[in-house]
């Protein structure tokens, strides 16, 4: 044995690995494990077409339904209009003091833009909307006071900012009455909120739900190698090692479910398209919905890669940890 094995420690010592070539090892045992448990996949392509499928469908609800929350910025670019406040002045205001009014108002920082509307061409608007042209002709002067519109900037569109800024305006002495629906107001700024609150309720709980089935597919997958885990620790294999390739098959999962959602979610939204389309023409709008596009494609594939992540490390910690030789 002692001429066998003689000078063996002595090569042993002369032979020392550098940092590169610990790098270079170090990934390629991390594309062989990513390699392999994508082979694992390959092998078993009907139970886990199922799990990428639910995972895949999990996302697309939340998903489908941001969107179209998101698309809802598009329909509601006149919502802004809804906290837009009317200012009637007084009759006896000269046009003098109307263009001082605008000036100054134009000046205040929660001010976006100002609309004068002369009370000559408030008549004329009025005549040829309500029918009453000629029996309005017979008026000796005209009973509609100058108008102005206010649009406040994004900062003030908030009910309860319209209403302070209402309250301000008011206090213009050429100002006689100032008007601003604050309910319809509240109730569009609640019904967005309200749906905003419903996505991130039924995402946070699909999300749940899918960490938990693919913990539980790498928990069958970590009972069914429990010999082979065995074995490995046997020979000396770390937690670490062993729990990489379960952790890949997360990844994979989370990745592949991703690209399924991705796919159904731009299926839903063509089918929808054309509803869509007819209910916009009957409000006589232009709008085109759009899908996941750049970051927020990325944003979804990430969640979704997170996801298989998560769920692959409720189990491995837990189950390979469990395993130990006897």
């Amino acid at each position: 044995m002692s001429l066998l094995f003689k000078g063996r420690d002595q090569g042993a010592q002369r032979t020392r690995i550098s940092s590169v070539q610990r790098l270079l090892m170090f990934f390629i045992s991390h594309i062989r494990q990513a390699l392999a448990s994508l082979g694992e996949l390959w092998r078993s392509p009907g139970a886990s077409m199922m799990t990428i499928a639910v995972l895949g469908l999990s996302i697309t609800l939340p998903s489908t339904l941001y969107i179209l929350l998101k698309n809802t910025e598009k329909v509601s670019a006149g919502w802004e209009q809804a906290s837009e406040i009317t200012l009637f002045l007084h009759q006896n205001t000269q046009p003098g003091d109307i263009r001082q009014l605008t000036t100054r108002l134009s000046l205040w920082p929660e001010v976006e833009s100002l609309k004068h509307i002369d009370k000559a061409e408030a008549l004329n608007e009025f005549k040829q909307l309500s029918g009453f042209g000629d029996a309005l002709n017979y008026l000796e002067e005209n009973p509609l006071p100058d108008v102005i519109l206010v649009t406040p900037d994004s900062k003030n569109t908030s009910p309860t900012a319209a209403g302070k800024l209402l309250e301000k305006l008011q206090k213009e002495r050429e100002v006689e009455l100032g008007q601003l629906d604050i309910q319809w107001l509240e109730r569009l700024h609640g019904l967005v909120d309200i749906a905003k609150e419903l996505v991130s309720v039924v995402a946070m709980l699909l999300f749940i739900a899918v960490a938990l089935i693919i913990g539980n597919t790498i928990r069958l997958n970590i009972l069914n190698k429990r010999d082979e885990i065995l074995v490995l620790k046997l020979v000396g294999a770390t937690d670490a090692f062993i729990q990489r390739p379960f952790m890949y098959t997360g990844f994979w999962y989370g990745l592949l479910g991703g690209l399924l959602a991705w796919f159904t979610t731009w299926l839903l939204l063509w089918w929808m398209s054309d509803s869509i389309g007819r209910v916009t023409q009957l409000y006589q709008t232009q709008f085109e919905l759009t899908g996941l596009q750049g970051e927020s494609l990325l944003g979804m594939l990430g969640l979704s890669v997170f996801l298989g992540l998560a769920g692959s490390l409720l189990s491995v910690h837990k189950h390979i940890r469990a395993i130990e030789p006897k």
